[in-house]
């Protein structure tokens, strides 16, 4: 807010048309309450007291998304009128200043405009190749397809998730993962997503683990009950040994674990000895842990990939890379190896830019 009612002071202070004054002043203060709004009604605590509409909903994921751009590009927006102030006796720049002023005018529209549509419409699938030291040969090849961080909501509808199911089964997996966050809040169609997922067809099942989203929801007991009932099952501190041909390979799940709390605590008890061992955890922090309790993979979401990020000198700069290193791709630690999908659904607004909704196949490889 501060930043705008500098933005604001600055602006009068310069040689605007009077009409271009109360127009950028008018949207200055309407980001500015946007995103003050969308802030508010954030936090969990409000956002419990507030009515399920999805209209309400919308309103706060696109005004933060909005309010955000604006603001960025009002600060360009003064910097280049303040360059092309100073240079108003070279007529040969004017015409560059003004072509990046209207740029920086138009572009949070754009921004806004093309994260939605990614949010929405660019669903690929990503194939990854583990390697895993000794494996077995009947497990060489062993496709498995992880869905993750679906969030069914107003930003994404059960249409849409029946789209994804339909390509993920397209890979034709040998086994089916769902690695948390099916919903975002209480709210949520939570029976409808399982609804969608339940049509996930692999030959050894379908598994999951729980994310933070199904605690702040309060549904993990029903989740699990619900997709018990469907067919599907979540391993919530649990594991299952799964055959194929003459080999067997122990899967693992565990639920949300907070980055407050010491990780895994007694998941050594989940490991199998003599055999692949695979966990689940939605958050992928828990990698150097569960590879030092002797988890030879871990598959994890959570990060969305960043959701909205960059790349710049080969790095992606985004708001994860605060939390944690682990945000999207492939990691290794001795023998034991971390994928971190991008996941398929938003939180907080309803887009992404540079990291489009992934549904990842896994295929296991001999080292």
């Amino acid at each position: 807010m501060g930043l705008h009612l500098a933005m604001y002071l600055w602006a009068r202070r310069r040689p605007l048309p009077p009409l271009a004054l109360r127009a950028f002043s008018l949207l200055l203060m309407l980001s500015a309450g946007w995103i003050s709004i969308s802030l508010v009604t954030s936090v969990n605590r409000f956002a419990n007291l507030l009515p399920p509409g999805e209209w309400l909903r919308w309103l706060r994921g696109m005004g933060l998304l909005w309010g955000l751009a604006f603001t960025g590009v009002s600060a360009v927006f003064l910097i280049v009128r303040a360059l092309k102030l100073e240079q108003r006796f070279k007529p040969e720049r004017r015409q560059f200043l003004q072509a990046a002023q209207t740029a920086a005018i138009a572009s949070p529209a754009i921004l806004t405009g093309y994260g939605v549509y990614a949010a929405r419409n660019g669903f690929q699938v990503k194939e990854v190749d583990l390697a895993v030291p000794g494996l077995a040969k009947d497990l060489q090849g062993l496709r498995l397809v992880q869905l993750s961080d679906i969030h069914m909501s107003a930003f994404l509808t059960a249409p849409e998730l029946r789209r994804v199911v339909d390509m993920a089964n397209e890979t034709k997996a040998h086994l089916a993962l769902v690695t948390g966050d099916l919903v975002t809040g209480p709210h949520d169609p939570l029976e409808a997503c399982l609804v969608e997922l339940k049509r996930l067809r692999a030959e050894a099942g379908i598994y999951g683990c729980m994310g933070n989203h199904e605690i702040f929801a309060a549904c993990e007991d029903r989740a699990e009950a619900l997709a018990r009932g469907f067919g599907m099952k979540f391993l919530r501190r649990a594991s299952e040994p799964l055959r194929f041909g003459d080999a067997t390979f122990n899967l693992a799940g565990v639920d949300y674990q907070p980055f407050s709390l010491p990780y895994l605590v007694g998941a050594e008890e989940l490991v199998k000895p003599g055999m692949l061992n695979i966990l689940l955890s939605h958050n992928p922090d828990v990698f150097p842990v569960a590879a030092a309790k002797g988890f030879d993979i871990t598959l994890a979401g959570h990060t969305h990939g960043g959701q909205v990020t960059v790349e710049y000198l080969q790095q992606h700069v985004n708001v994860a890379r605060f939390f944690t290193p682990y945000v999207l791709g492939k990691y290794e630690k001795g023998n034991s190896s971390l994928y971190v999908t991008r996941g398929i659904g938003t939180v907080g607004i309803p887009a992404r830019i540079g990291a489009p909704p992934e549904i990842t196949l896994i295929r296991l490889c001999a080292a």
